[in-house]
């Protein structure tokens, strides 16, 4: 309880709260980890089909893989 209490009180609610905004967040998490979407077997295959394939090139994806990414442009 002790280390509820204090979670709580640094992020400014009391335990009811707290408790209740931890359960409900992982109450989501277990619910988006259980989503099955359902195919039909020919869909399915389209699927991983296109997923083996690599992207066409095309000059917006050239551009974005020429760019540095921020933390490794010099200032």
């Amino acid at each position: 309880r002790d280390l509820i209490d204090r979670a709580a009180k640094a992020r400014g609610k009391n335990r009811t709260d707290f408790v209740l905004e931890a359960a409900r967040a992982a109450a989501e998490e277990a619910l988006i980890e259980q989503r099955i979407i359902m195919a039909d077997p020919q869909a399915y295959q389209e699927f991983l089909t296109r997923l083996d394939q690599a992207p066409a090139p095309n000059a917006a994806l050239r551009k974005t893989m020429q760019t540095p990414a921020p933390w490794e442009q010099k200032k």
